[in-house]
């Protein structure tokens, strides 16, 4: 594949994620932040964050596996794995989340539970998109 096709794979990979709501602004301020010095550092800043979301997600479903669930651990937990979300602009799953914490203050079960599916299926999503994203540019940089 030749310099062109890849820079615009890799650009129209990077605008699909902001126009289907994965990503905000807040990956575009991740990307300022990368220099020469650190190359890859928006690619690092979310390998932590799916470091750290494997831990909170096992919470999460420990937490909503316990009988009777403990709502106020369930919406700590989700408030973290929300904070993560927000540091790397994951839009959707931030979004998600959100519902999920409505849902603990009503101590809604079903709702957490549906919810909780539906963040699964949204990072399950935006990790596959930014994985492709992450490959098409380090292949990008490496040959050009």
């Amino acid at each position: 594949m030749d310099k062109t096709k890849l820079r615009q794979q890799a650009l129209f990979l990077r605008t699909s994620l902001f126009q289907e709501g994965f990503l905000d602004e807040q990956f575009i301020e991740l990307e300022d932040l990368q220099d020469d010095v650190n190359p890859n550092f928006v690619e690092e800043i979310v390998t932590l964050f799916y470091s750290d979301s494997v831990r909170l997600i096992f919470n999460i479903e420990r937490g909503l596996m316990s009988n009777p669930p403990n709502f106020t651990k369930l919406d700590d937990y989700m408030h973290q794995f929300k904070g993560s979300c927000s540091s790397i602009g994951a839009k959707k799953v931030k979004t998600e989340c959100s519902r999920f914490s409505e849902y603990c203050a009503a101590e809604n079960f079903e709702g957490c539970f549906r919810t909780f599916q539906q963040i699964n299926a949204e990072y399950t999503t935006l990790k596959k998109k930014l994985q492709t994203y992450f490959q098409v540019s380090i292949t990008f940089s490496v040959i050009f």
